[in-house]
């Protein structure tokens, strides 16, 4: 990773830094639900005054950071760069859940280049969580390295799993059986895709199983897993930006196992 010239800091600490400060932005809007004005974008599907204010003080901040470098944003945020490197932002992932004062939402900062998540900040201000890394920055949870993953263990094995409402109920309801009945293991849906793929980071589940969540749900995640070991199905050089994603991550035991079930959505998409 570079180092950003003006201050000499290194980038992740830079970025870490803007991540902290768009949370604690969003924690001001979290505290005063009660009189946050909220639109509905789709079904199920929200958003806020928070949203847009995180995001255009992400943007402002990564381009002052880095100047040379293009933003993507969830909330249309799009700004072009010269450098070949686009920040993927999701100012508050988990809008419904923070709408209805769930803890389960996180400020999202991925780096993407080459074509491919190269590393990310997630930070969870309501639960006091934020995560580094990428493919070359080894993994810290608030400042300390992360553990290794544990083995998958199919007699206590979960996944973590999101289903967009677009998704069609017969692709809802083969997800859910497939992780039951074929599979056999235990499944969570917490409604936040950063917030799940923490979970895979921090041990409490083996993986996770997407079906519509978009770049910058996963673009933060997806490097600082990679850079513990896990792997995702993305085929990054046939996807863009604005495209919605069916994939899993998890170790190479646990994608071996649920492959089948993405195949059976992909022919069903």
């Amino acid at each position: 990773m570079r180092s950003l010239s003006v201050s000499q800091r290194p980038v992740e600490a830079v970025v870490e830094a803007i991540a902290r400060e768009a949370g604690k932005l969003a924690l001001g809007y979290f505290q005063s639900l009660a009189i946050l004005p909220v639109e509905n974008k789709g079904h199920l599907d929200l958003v806020t005054e928070a949203d847009k204010k995180v995001e255009k003080f992400l943007i402002k901040r990564l381009r002052e950071a880095f100047p040379d470098d293009g933003v993507f944003g969830e909330e249309g945020g799009e700004i072009p760069g010269t450098s070949g490197k686009i920040w993927v932002i999701d100012p508050i992932d988990g809008t419904f859940n923070f709408v209805r004062g769930s803890q389960n939402w996180a400020v999202s900062i991925g780096l993407y280049e080459n074509r491919r998540p190269s590393f990310g900040v997630i930070h969870a201000p309501a639960r006091s969580l934020t995560i580094v890394g990428g493919r070359t920055v080894a993994a810290q949870l608030n400042g300390k390295p992360i553990k290794p993953l544990p083995a998958l263990d199919m007699s206590r094995a979960s996944t973590g799993f999101s289903i967009h409402p677009s998704v069609s109920t017969a692709d809802r309801l083969e997800v859910v059986r497939f992780i039951s009945e074929d599979l056999g293991i235990s499944f969570r849906f917490c409604g936040a895709a950063t917030i799940s793929l923490l979970e895979v980071v921090m041990g409490e589940t083996d993986g996770y199983v997407s079906v519509g969540d978009s770049t910058w749900d996963v673009m933060a995640a997806l490097p600082i897993l990679a850079s513990l070991g896990v792997s995702d199905t993305i085929d990054w050089d046939s996807t863009e930006l604005p495209q919605k994603l069916r994939f899993a991550c998890g170790s190479e035991d646990f994608l071996q196992r649920v492959r089948p079930l993405l195949k059976t959505l992909s022919a069903a998409a």
